[in-house]
């Protein structure tokens, strides 16, 4: 059985910047050594043989190379249809206080 110590889910908490109370610190604990024991099986397991599984619903990765299209934008058209603007340029409301 894997055992994480409560100094090693300090450590953790720490680097994720977390505080965790006295009792979490048990709880936590006892999750991840058996999240841990369970990862220890699958290591267990024999694989030989076996193809690596990286995609499971049948997709295909489709690229395509990026292609440049030059379009001709009527300013004013997209001004209209902005809530607000001032001076030919959109105006937002006020986001730092």
């Amino acid at each position: 059985m894997v055992k994480i110590s409560q100094e090693e889910i300090l450590k953790l908490a720490n680097l994720a910047q977390l505080k965790l109370s006295k009792e979490e610190l048990t709880e936590f604990s006892s999750e991840l050594s058996t999240i841990l024991d369970y990862v220890s099986q699958l290591d267990k397991v024999d694989v030989e043989g076996l193809e690596p599984t990286y995609q499971v619903t049948g997709l295909k990765n489709v690229t395509r190379d990026d292609v440049k299209i030059d379009y001709e934008v009527d300013k004013d058209l997209l001004m209209s249809n902005l809530p607000d603007s001032q001076d030919g340029q959109i105006k937002v409301k006020r986001m730092i206080g």
